[in-house]
């Protein structure tokens, strides 16, 4: 017999829910999905091998997983066993991301594939262009993308599988989510606050998370924990979260299949009997079942290779032997391995699937590939919107009033709430109230499915409000509840929404990537609610003050994020609600929960708001002449202490010509050419002059500002003052004076930058130092802002703190010791 002609293998009969002809039919489809996986990763050409294995068929550069796959590709075949004999309604969440070959070949199994990528059909051009395109220019990534079917969990990066499947069980009571976890994946801090999700799942009203953990022994050169503790301590574990683990292991692949297809319909029953529970009003949170798969690492792929363990061994993780194109052994390696799933037994002469294969799936929307979940924007609803106008915050006086506008906000998500009862939720690391979005419990409790003390408020299992102290487990949910087609919103210490930087960057990518796919349609956007911000930190001191998150927003695609820093109550109502209804963006709004000043009335904010970027008329002097000087704000610390700089300079030059510009929306900074929500040249010059000098002062990092601005024509006159990382335990002002953002460093920045002024301004300049020297004396006393700061308005007709005679705004302060 030739070493390159497989014998025909006939599986040895194994006890088991399978009779002969299934456990045939499912070995068949394995087969061909391990075919079709190793195909993607070794193969350009002669896809059948209808003639032996030349160079020219080898890639040139082998990339992508293998070891994962088949196990990936053997779980999927056994769901598709179960969806079609029970008519489930199925998504596939794959922790191991870079199994990537496994779900495409499965999906062009399916028939899916073909269906949304034509040239992608089910033949031999079609497994050729399915081979070609794996890890290769112009084609797909190695990792299940948004190009995948079915997929609404990239896995590029580990530890997010869990959460992304609670996220998209939430409000799906019918819905069941298979979501692999690699035993790599498991290692992570991410993963391992996720399996406490199963405390937050109402079994009447949710769907269901079937864990599956993949033990295949081994990362990318080392074992993995999970696999190398006892059964004993890994099922103690498993049981600690609150799972009933059922344990298939081995590498016979008749008794795995048999394994696993009775421990399958033991978690299905398992969990129909939950739910009828939970139908017929049995209160408890159940233990909910789980598989762990054992299986070796590179399943069924070539058990040496020079010598060398490959399957079972970490050397299978990824391309198992690299060199196939040029060494005829490795080819000859190669060959023997695709021939060994007797492809001539799985696919028809024109290529396409045998039938046996092609109908073992379950049809239409049944199909994992074609699960309208994994396509959340099919199944998207627009919420119900309260009309935001009407929790307006009046406003007589601009300038006045003491609001915190998170709070007025917090009345209208009560509200979104009450409206959207299945499709809206919001998500906070246990800073709910802290953020003051309390207003929320009065429509709905926190979820909570866990014990419960006498002295507890507000926990229900049926609550909607997400709390639980793992930030990574509150942006999967998030992401997973709106990529199954909901909505939500996410607040956040500022500080500490950096701890999801890089999941914000996996969901960034995945909106930048879909809105190039016609078949992938428009989800709800993600919405984050910064607040506790960096300039009312100063209690907590230093460890919570941090701007950060928005630069690093700002780094990602122009047509997925957007930045809002609404000043005031009204400006904040305005953009929640604009965003909430906005779809396939990442907008970030910050804004402070702290009593603040009121500015604009409602009608005046919508109008602030839909430009993004305005003059104050109101705080300004120069109407139909040029300004000596432009005062820009954004953020609601900064827009005060520059109209309270305003008030100090108009009182001491009640001459000077300044210009107040407000921005809410950071992106009309940049050039229109660069982002959609940019302003021509000609808008920016209107704004901000070609040659007057621009003092910023901007709520985080004062290079951003720069950034966003460095090609327009007065550029060079901007001078930006923001958060420089000075911070400490103090009082508000003192933040604002520690990082020279304060309302007299403002004022002493202009007579700096005012030519004609900086011959007139040295008892201005003197007093202002003064006033600096008096609040550090003042605050070291008293331990709190001096009246004249923390009860400051704006109350001035043609200039709130127009001199008086010869007296200064000012006051000269004692010196120390006089």
């Amino acid at each position: 017999m030739d070493v390159l002609e497989a014998p025909a293998v006939t599986l040895p009969s194994a006890r088991g829910p399978l009779d002969p002809a299934e456990l045939e039919r499912i070995h068949a489809w394995w087969r061909a999905a391990n075919y079709l996986s190793v195909g993607q990763i070794y193969l350009m050409g002669n896809p059948l091998l209808r003639e032996p294995l030349l160079r020219e068929h080898v890639k040139p550069r082998l990339l992508g997983h293998w070891g994962t796959t088949p196990g990936l590709n053997f779980i999927y075949a056994h769901l598709n066993r179960a969806i079609a004999a029970r008519d489930l309604d199925m998504m596939y969440v794959m922790g191991p991301g870079h199994g990537g070959p496994g779900p495409v070949a499965s999906a062009w199994l399916e028939g899916t594939y073909s269906e949304v990528y034509a040239e992608v059909s089910q033949d031999l051009a079609g497994m050729q262009r399915l081979f070609t395109q794996f890890s290769f220019p112009g084609g797909i990534p190695s990792h299940v993308a948004p190009e995948t079917p079915g997929s609404i969990h990239e896995g590029g990066e580990l530890g997010y599988s869990l959460s992304h499947a609670y996220g998209a069980a939430f409000d799906n009571p019918d819905l069941i989510v298979a979501a692999v976890v690699g035993d790599g994946e498991a290692e992570t801090g991410p993963l391992a606050a996720s399996w406490h999700s199963n405390k937050f799942v109402d079994p009447r009203r949710d769907g269901t998370v079937l864990p599956i953990l993949h033990l295949n022994g081994y990362k990318i050169a080392s074992p993995t924990v999970l696999d190398r503790i006892s059964r004993e301590e890994l099922d103690h574990l498993l049981r600690g979260y609150g799972h009933t683990p059922h344990l298939v292991e081995g590498d016979d692949p008749a008794l795995m299949h048999q394994q696993f297809a009775a421990a399958l319909d033991q978690c299905l029953d398992d969990i129909a009997e939950i739910k009828r529970r939970a139908r017929d009003g049995v209160s408890e949170r159940p233990r909910w079942p789980m598989i762990v798969l054992r299986s070796p690492k590179g399943w069924t792929g070539p058990a040496e290779v020079d010598g060398l363990k490959v399957e079972g061994s970490w050397r299978s993780h990824q391309v198992p032997f690299t060199d196939a194109r040029d060494n005829d052994a490795h080819r000859t390696v190669v060959e023997k391995w695709l021939r060994s799933y007797r492809p001539e037994e799985l696919f028809e002469g024109d290529g396409a699937p045998v039938p046996a294969i092609r109908d073992l799936h379950p049809a239409g929307d049944r199909r994992m590939s074609a699960n309208p979940h994994a396509n959340g924007g099919v199944l998207l609803r627009a919420l119900r919107m309260p009309d935001f106008r009407e929790y307006a915050v009046p406003v007589d006086d601009p300038g006045t009033g003491a609001v915190e506008s998170t709070r007025v906000l917090g009345t209208f998500l009560r509200d979104v709430m009450r409206a959207n009862m299945t499709n809206f939720r919001v998500f906070a690391p246990d800073e709910n109230n802290s953020n003051r979005l309390g207003a929320v419990l009065e429509a709905t409790d926190r979820a909570w499915n866990a014990q419960r003390a006498p002295d507890d408020v507000s926990l229900a299992a049926d609550g909607r409000v997400m709390e639980i102290l793992s930030e990574h487990t509150l942006q999967g949910w998030v992401e997973g509840y709106l990529l199954t087609g909901r909505h939500g919103l996410f607040s956040c210490y500022e500080a500490f929404v950096h701890i999801v930087d890089s999941m914000f960057n996996q969901h960034a990518k995945w909106l930048k990537v879909t809105d190039s796919i016609p078949w992938r349609r428009p989800v709800a956007s993600l919405n984050y609610l910064l607040t506790s911000h960096v300039w009312r930190q100063d209690n907590n001191g230093f460890s919570h003050q941090d701007p950060g998150f928005i630069d690093h927003v700002v780094n990602k695609g122009p047509d997925v994020i957007r930045v809002y820093l609404p000043p005031d109550a009204n400006t904040l109502l305005s953009t929640a609600a604009h965003c909430l209804a906005s779809r396939q963006y990442v907008n970030v709004i910050v804004a402070g929960k702290q009593p603040q000043l009121q500015y604009l009335g409602m009608q005046d904010a919508i109008v602030h708001c839909t430009k993004g970027i305005g003059i104050w008329e109101w705080a300004s002097t120069d109407a139909g002449t040029e300004p000596d000087v432009v005062m820009a704000c954004a953020g609601d610390v900064p827009t005060m202490e520059t109209l309270a700089a305003v008030e100090i300079l108009r009182g001491w030059f009640p001459d000077l010509r300044v210009r107040v510009v407000n921005v809410v929306d950071l992106m009309r900074l940049v050039d229109d050419r660069e982002h959609p929500h940019g302003i021509s040249d000609r808008e920016f010059d209107s704004l901000f002059s070609t040659d007057k000098p621009v003092v910023f002062a901007y709520h985080g990092y004062p290079t951003l500002i720069h950034r966003l601005t460095y090609r327009r024509a007065n550029h060079g006159n901007m001078h930006v003052r923001g958060y420089v990382e000075e911070g400490t335990t103090t009082t508000p002002f003192d933040m604002c004076v520690l990082n020279r953002i304060d309302r007299f460093n403002l004022a002493i920045d202009v007579l700096d930058r005012v030519p004609r002024l900086q011959a007139i301004s040295a008892h201005a300049r003197e007093s202002l130092h003064d006033k600096l020297i008096e609040h550090r004396q003042y605050i070291r006393v008293h331990g709190e802002d001096m009246p004249e700061i923390r009860d400051w308005e704006w109350s001035a007709v043609a200039g709130p703190s127009t001199q008086v005679g010869n007296q200064p705004l000012v006051e000269p302060v004692q010196r120390c010791g006089s």
